[in-house]
């Protein structure tokens, strides 16, 4: 696989850069005012999102440019917030919908639905 890379000047980025970072360890009592200050001081950035009940410690930076999202991986990877090295990453698109099994999840569906005698088939 030929490695496609983006060029601003002669710096040359990896394939895998791109503007959203997935950054996991965080404190679970982390504010989004805290993250726009720790992440904000590499680049404007465009969203974060913090992780809900289930996915506590973790949060996706959304950066204006690519270059910055990069500066802030490249700082940010084991920075220490309230005794925790975060981690780092870009978000990968492919990684992360692996995780998520449609077919288990599409299995559980139909489990529920015999259990509770529930069709989703048109009666007409």
């Amino acid at each position: 696989m030929a490695a496609i890379s983006l060029r601003k000047g002669n710096t040359r980025l990896p394939a895998e850069v791109n503007r959203v970072l997935y950054v996991r360890n965080l404190p679970f009592n982390i504010t989004s005012e805290e993250m726009y200050d720790i992440f904000g001081k590499y680049g404007a950035i465009r969203q974060i999102r913090i992780g809900t009940n289930n996915t506590r410690g973790t949060a996706f930076v959304v950066y204006e440019d690519i270059y910055d999202a990069k500066t802030a991986v490249d700082h940010l990877s084991g920075f220490n917030v309230a005794n925790r090295y975060l981690i780092v990453l870009y978000y990968q698109q492919a990684k992360m919908s692996k995780k998520f099994d449609h077919k288990k999840k599409e299995d559980e569906i139909t489990r529920m639905q015999e259990k509770y005698g529930v069709s989703t088939k048109d009666k007409s």
